[in-house]
């Protein structure tokens, strides 16, 4: 009984240290980002960037508004089943949404590779600042996931996606599935989420109002209440990587990473433990 109640003891004491060290990790990201910005200067000579204007900000005012429609209408139904038909769809709107910014800031002008950082850093720092930042923030996710699952005691914190994967028959589809989750999805959402709606609430809002509202909106957009807090936390690692790194790729590999992690250990329960 004693010893029972000293490993306990040593867990707790272990987890709680792992969340005190991830908090660490983002208030140092944090200090380290508003100490640039009252630091750094243009070089001498540098062309100005053209970034966001007023055209961009209506833009992303009418995806939020979008966004905001479509979880209204979702928050009127009781249960939704995903289907794979949905996920095409969900993956073809997805791709038009990407491709229409993109176009719409070639016609602007506006150097999509200068603003996202995609030359900013090489694939292999970016995979590997993503991986470290992710593990930083995997203790914050996991108190916020232990505080949901206090909170929705008879909920499930798995996504339809998961439930879709759990249920289907075919290889072809789990494959498809996969390839949406691990790949798809991280770089188109952190491209319309962190790219460019943060990017527009960033010019006009500031940094710290932009990264709450991106990742309350982040959240949101899921659709799934019981999710709904672990993935706010999220946001907020993956849009504070964004801004740090000054590469998006740092947040998509983030993205990646942690959605093709929860798909294993969501999918398989019986042969992995939460």
């Amino acid at each position: 009984m004693f010893a029972g109640a000293f490993s306990s003891a040593i867990a707790n004491l272990l987890i709680a240290l792992l969340v005190l060290a991830g908090l660490a990790v983002y208030l140092t990201l944090i200090r380290q980002i508003s100490t640039r910005r009252t630091t750094i200067d243009p070089a001498p000579g540098a062309l100005p960037v053209r970034t966001f204007g007023v055209p961009e900000m209506f833009l992303a005012a009418a995806l939020i508004l979008f966004v905001l429609i479509n979880i209204n209408a979702a928050a009127g139904h009781s249960s939704i089943r995903l289907t794979s038909r949905d996920l095409i769809a969900n993956l073809l709107f997805t791709l038009f949404v990407v491709l229409f910014i993109a176009a719409f800031l070639k016609l602007r002008r506006i150097d999509i590779d200068t603003l996202a950082g995609f030359s900013r850093t090489s694939l292999k720092r970016a995979i590997s600042t993503g991986i470290v930042l992710l593990l930083s923030a995997a203790p914050l996710i996991g108190l916020a996931e232990g505080i949901t699952q206090t909170i929705f005691r008879s909920g499930s914190s798995k996504q339809e996606i998961v439930d879709l994967f759990n249920s289907s028959q075919s290889i072809q589809q789990r494959v498809a599935i996969i390839v949406l989750a691990v790949v798809v999805a991280p770089i188109s959402e952190e491209f319309i989420f962190r790219f460019f709606i943060y990017g527009v609430l960033r010019r006009y809002l500031g940094i710290a109002i932009g990264v709450v509202f991106n990742a309350l909106l982040f959240a949101a957009a899921h659709t799934h209440l019981p999710s709904a807090l672990p993935l706010f936390v999220l946001g907020i690692c993956f849009t504070l990587a964004y801004e740090w790194s000054g590469s998006i790729l740092a947040s998509m590999t983030m993205h990646a990473v942690f959605n093709s992690t929860q798909l294993i250990l969501l999918a398989f329960p019986d042969s992995l433990k939460q």
